[in-house]
């Protein structure tokens, strides 16, 4: 093919043009379609809203009948209408807009001029400067999630999640908004627009409705009633008191019921029954309940019930010992049944007593020979209850044993009592001499003073060495070099202190050499 003209080539930039502009007319038999569904949006909006309107005025109206029930339903009404007409008047506002967009600053969307106006709604929706589209999209994005939460039924919340969906048409590769708006005549877009409010108005009147139904599941509808007796405990203590709550089986808790125990009605409008506990035993009583009903018909149930009175008692032991030994910490068992920790005290005569964990406690008596006296109180109900104490005997603590400290070839650490055979080597490797008692039930540590070593010359005399505080001198070392097997040495006048500040002179010990 040739070149063209320039004359033939404007010719057929015209003949484009021309085409373009011929596709993009709307006709207007199309554009008078547009505005009788625009019409009828309005109509339907109004008839919703005036629906919606009726369904909170419900609300209210229950509210006032009965507040400690409404209220909580109005509440949520009330939200959902002041989210509602925030993004029904923000779509509103948008109409106005695009209409005087199109038609000037006194276009009136329900009088449009320009129906066929093409660039308006592009402009605000999509355009960089207007970009109301994506806003749009945000604000029922939202309101979609917000909505939808009240709903309880899966297919009304599916319905109104596709009503309400933003998601881009199937097929386009193009935003909700873009599908929308992007080259749509004014009376189109005020129409979809319209479509939208009447939309969120159909999603408000669904949760309101839902928000009503809420309000009469709140009255149950029951065809057995019956009477119970709901005590705090049926075993109580002397001294405290019984509690129980007398109530009729799925009764409105604001239609207080009437109640008699023994014949007497009780003085409070809760059910609450109280009486004292002078003494232990086991007690009954009856009655009966009464309740007027919605046909101000008087229902009566009966009942009875019994409860348990013990006397006080708690328990206290001494977790590693039938006795408490001076001058060192004792740990204590305490527990009350039916009580709380938290609500436990306890006191000690001749010594101290603290808490140092769950239920446990540390006793610390002081003088030897004399008893001391653990009394127990619990908090019941607010009232201080003594519920009851143990007697211990104080005894002065054991002597504890004096021993070698040393580690085997292993590296394990172990103890050398005398009495047998001890490896020379190994003893010359011991720092000294400790003591303690280590009899299974105690673990206390001494701090040894000094000792004597006692050695035997060849004539059989003694040959006494002196320590240095705990540990081998150097004149007993070398004393112990000098040993050969199956001699032997007396380990004497140990002298050690304890927890409870007695100086003790222990037993001796006799080493052997192996």
């Amino acid at each position: 093919m040739g070149r063209m003209s320039p004359r033939q080539k404007m010719i057929n930039l015209m003949y484009i043009v021309l085409t373009a502009m011929l596709a993009l007319n709307v006709s207007s038999d199309v554009l008078n379609g547009f505005s009788q569904v625009e019409d009828g949006l309005s109509r339907s909006n109004r008839t919703i809203t005036a629906r919606n309107m009726a369904l909170y005025a419900d609300l209210q109206e229950f509210n006032k009948e009965n507040p400690e029930k409404g209220k909580v339903w109005l509440d949520k009404a009330t939200e959902v209408r002041a989210n509602t007409d925030e993004l029904y008047n923000f779509i509103d506002s948008l109409k106005v807009a695009i209409v005087k967009m199109s038609d000037g600053e006194d276009g009136d969307v329900h009088n449009i001029v320009n129906q066929d106006n093409l660039d308006a709604a592009s402009e605000l929706m999509l355009g960089a400067v207007g970009g109301k589209g994506e806003l749009l999209r945000v604000k029922i994005d939202q309101y979609r999630r917000y909505i939808t939460s009240f709903i309880d039924d899966a297919e009304k919340r599916k319905n109104l999640e596709v009503a309400l969906s933003t998601s881009p048409f199937k097929g386009e590769n193009k935003k909700w908004e873009e599908t929308m708006f992007e080259n749509m005549p004014t009376i189109a877009a005020v129409t979809l627009l319209s479509k939208l409010q009447n939309d969120v108005r159909y999603a408000e009147g669904e949760v309101l409705n839902q928000l009503l139904t809420n309000v009469d599941l709140g009255d149950l509808r029951v065809n057995v009633v019956d009477a119970f007796v709901v005590p705090d405990s049926r075993i109580v203590m002397r001294g405290t008191k019984y509690s129980a709550r007398i109530l009729m089986g799925a009764v409105d808790t604001t239609a207080r019921p009437v109640v008699y125990i023994n014949g007497q009605k009780l003085s409070n409008d809760r059910g609450l029954y109280e009486v004292g506990t002078g003494k232990a035993g086991n007690y009954d009583y009856s009655g009966w309940i009464e309740v007027l009903g919605r046909d101000g018909s008087l229902t009566k149930r009966e009942f009875k019930s019994s409860y348990t009175v013990i006397d006080p008692l708690a328990t206290v032991s001494a977790t590693m010992m039938n006795v408490l030994y001076a001058g060192i910490n004792n740990p204590i068992s305490i527990a009350v049944p039916g009580v709380p920790e938290g609500s436990i005290t306890a006191t000690m005569t001749n010594g101290s007593l603290t808490k140092s964990g769950s239920g446990t406690w540390i006793a610390h008596p002081t003088r030897v020979g004399d008893e001391c006296v653990i009394s127990v109180t619990a908090d019941m109900n607010g009232q201080k209850v003594n519920v009851g104490g143990t007697t211990f005997r104080v005894r002065k603590l054991p002597d504890p044993m004096p021993y070698i400290a040393y580690k085997d070839d292993k590296g394990v650490a172990n103890r050398y009592k005398g009495g047998k055979g001890f490896s020379k080597a190994i003893l010359l490797n011991a720092r000294g001499v400790d003591a303690a008692i280590d009899d299974d039930i105690l673990n206390i540590e001494y701090k040894v003073l000094s000792f004597e070593t006692v050695f035997f010359d060849s004539m059989g005399n003694a040959i006494p060495e002196v320590s240095n505080g705990s540990n081998f001198s150097e004149r007993q070392l070398t004393a112990i070099r000098r040993l050969s097997r199956g001699k032997r040495f007396y380990i004497s006048r140990v002298k050690a202190t304890g927890p409870d500040g007695i100086q003790r002179d222990l037993a001796p010990m006799e080493v052997i050499i192996n």
